[in-house]
């Protein structure tokens, strides 16, 4: 068959049906191989070699010629690629290699998870990590150094994230990491619940109408005044204001020097050994847990494969502000299905649903694009939502 590109005739009427994997193939024993090793010979030579020392390869296909090049390099001719470790690369790899420590998450549900939570720069992410630290990692690298991750538990000994090792990231991104246990911000939230709730009724009481405020009936009779006390007052009261205004808008900065102090130590030679030193995971400030009980978190991620995910939202709901996402992973179906409907019926989210995220990985190349023979055909459950105040008490104050 003539090529009408290039003019090449090409026999495409070649095949492997007379090919028979026997072993007597080629005429290169090991031994012969370990000889070359040992005589300095470059791995493309021993591939040259056992090319022309087969007696079949001839025969084989152009396609089947190429496979076996290929193996024959993977094995005496290997290349390493050294590249940046990735959400995507770390995923994949446990998935392969140990999918029980990620609770079987693949990279596409992984993927759809913080797309559901809308993760973005400058968030204030809560997140149940129960599969390792790689959904901690994940968040953590799309803020890229700004917002926060705080990583809750239940009890008192935090849950392992050790994945976190695997993804090297800066000092920035570490130090937006940190845990708090479950009971802590529950507890610290119920307290701001309540004062909040004395305030109002304080200020709904107010000054009684019939009370009237005495004056001084007596004739005002001036007295002698010290000039520079006076003076001395006027300025400190007209400084004091102007200090309020500057420090109040710069508290999260300072807030981000403290988390940050830790970044300034250099070396004798100067290079920094923060990065070395510094470890995700520490305890939040009480200035940054303040803020997170007046504001709430702009994001829920839960992944516990192991554990009753419908409890975990109950206590983890209230910490979230109004409008906030929320996305729950689980291995199976049945836990989200009732979480959902206990949401459903306690009516604190709407845009309630489950999505299973399905994948297919194709090969691309030439005259031979079709889809991987082996695939994974489950990838787990993901319930997502919005948090909204609650009906009932929507409907009285209307």
């Amino acid at each position: 068959m003539q090529d009408a590109a290039d003019g090449h005739v090409q026999n495409e009427t070649r095949d492997n049906r007379s090919l028979v994997d026997n072993n007597t193939a080629q005429n290169l024993s090991s031994d012969d191989i370990e000889a070359m090793k040992r005589d300095g010979a470059s791995g493309d030579t021993i591939v040259e070699a056992l090319i022309a020392n087969s007696s079949t390869f001839g025969k084989k296909t152009v396609f089947s010629q190429e496979k076996y090049k290929l193996k024959k390099q993977k094995k005496y001719a290997p290349k390493v690629l050294l590249r940046r470790p990735s959400t995507r690369s770390i995923c994949e790899t446990y998935f392969k290699k140990s999918p029980a420590r990620i609770g079987f998450m693949r990279v596409d549900a992984l993927s759809l998870l913080l797309s559901m939570a809308n993760v973005g720069p400058y968030s204030d992410v809560l997140v149940v990590d129960m599969v390792g630290g790689l959904v901690v990692g994940a968040v953590a690298e799309r803020l890229g150094g700004t917002g926060y991750v705080c990583s809750t538990y239940l009890g008192s000994s935090p849950s392992s994230i050790d994945i976190i090792r695997m993804y090297n990231l800066s000092s920035d991104m570490t130090s937006r990491i940190v845990q708090a246990p479950l009971g802590d911000l529950c507890s610290l939230q119920n307290s701001f619940n309540a004062s909040s709730v004395l305030k109002d009724s304080i200020q709904a009481e107010g000054p009684e109408p019939n009370t009237v405020p005495v004056e001084n009936t007596e004739p005002s009779i001036p007295q002698p005044v010290d000039t520079t006390v006076s003076d001395e007052k006027v300025q400190s009261s007209e400084i004091q204001p102007t200090n309020i205004d500057i420090s109040e808008p710069t508290m999260d900065e300072q807030i981000n020097q403290d988390d940050n102090s830790s970044l300034d130590c250099k070396g004798n030679d100067g290079s920094s050994i923060a990065s070395k030193s510094l470890r995700a995971g520490k305890a939040p400030s009480p200035e940054r847990m303040k803020y997170w009980n007046e504001h709430g978190f702009s994001s829920l991620i839960v992944a516990a494969p192991g554990h009753e995910v419908e409890s975990f939202v109950a206590d983890l709901l209230p910490l979230l502000s109004y409008s906030a996402p929320f996305a729950i992973y689980h291995q199976y179906l049945q836990p989200l299905a009732a979480c959902m409907h206990s949401l459903q019926v306690s009516k604190t989210a709407i845009g309630l649903q489950i999505s299973e995220p399905w994948l297919r990985e194709y090969q691309v190349l030439p005259s031979r694009t079709h889809p991987h023979m082996q695939m994974n055909a489950f990838g787990g459950y993901i319930l997502s939502g919005i948090r909204i105040h609650n009906g009932d008490a929507c409907n009285g104050i209307q």
